[in-house]
């Protein structure tokens, strides 16, 4: 019921702003975040099995593939996931991508070694946000790593979790703080790294705006689980 409340639900908005791809948008070029360049520079991350949530037309998930992960991409915008498959035909990479919504996806438990989220935590409705943190957990193997790419309070709409639902949409985006975000996966991963996103220029070689928060952490790992549930 909540769902059908909001405006966009299901996907059609979304169509409608993918199909010029020819707009002025950042994040339409082919560029990988930059937080995402770094964490494999720094050894951070390492190639595996990856679920990256919400893929828009592939410019990280071809990034990944590139780096030896093998990628199941989603995203519930045909148009997008058009344009995300003849990106990686071009780039002569494999990616299994699924378009429908992130809770409707097919995912195997503890099967990723990661799980990317760049831009879709943040248009998901205040009652998803328990939905989307068991997927993420549920996702990810034992030490398994999660990524998040989010607006920071000034790159959102300002709208309170009650407002979405008065007025019937997120208008854009909601912003998190960082408290906010600590808050909701505090006891549930452990926090590598939050910080500000570092913008970067139409020319670089990675996508980068400051409006944005990156997020890095990891779930324990199995041993550890066993342990503390043998206490």
């Amino acid at each position: 019921m909540l769902d059908d409340l909001l405006a966009g639900g299901d996907g059609s908005w979304w169509d409608g702003f993918y199909a010029n791809r020819a707009k002025p948008v950042p994040f339409f070029a082919e560029r990988p975040d930059e937080n995402l360049v770094e964490w494999f520079a720094q050894d951070r991350l390492r190639p595996g099995r990856v679920l990256e949530l919400g893929c828009g037309n592939g410019r990280n998930a071809i990034y990944l593939a590139g780096q030896g992960c093998g990628v199941d991409a989603v995203d519930f915008s045909a148009r997008a996931i058009g344009w995300a498959r003849e990106r990686a035909a071009a780039a002569d990479v494999s990616v299994s991508f699924q378009c429908c919504g992130i809770f409707d996806a097919s995912v195997c438990d503890g099967r990723y070694d990661l799980v990317y989220d760049s831009g879709c935590f943040h248009h998901l409705p205040p009652h998803r946000r328990r939905d989307y943190v068991e997927l993420v957990l549920r996702a990810l193997k034992p030490a398994g790593s999660y990524g998040l790419v989010c607006f920071r309070p000034e790159g959102g709409s300002g709208l309170s979790d009650r407002e979405v639902y008065e007025r019937r949409g997120l208008a854009g985006g909601l912003g998190y703080s960082r408290e906010r975000l600590l808050a909701l996966w505090s006891g549930r991963l452990e926090i590598l790294q939050l910080r500000q996103m570092v913008k970067t220029s139409e020319h670089a070689k990675q996508f980068g705006e400051d409006f944005l928060w990156v997020l890095l952490a990891r779930k324990e790992a199995k041993a550890s689980q066993e342990t503390r549930a043998s206490l």
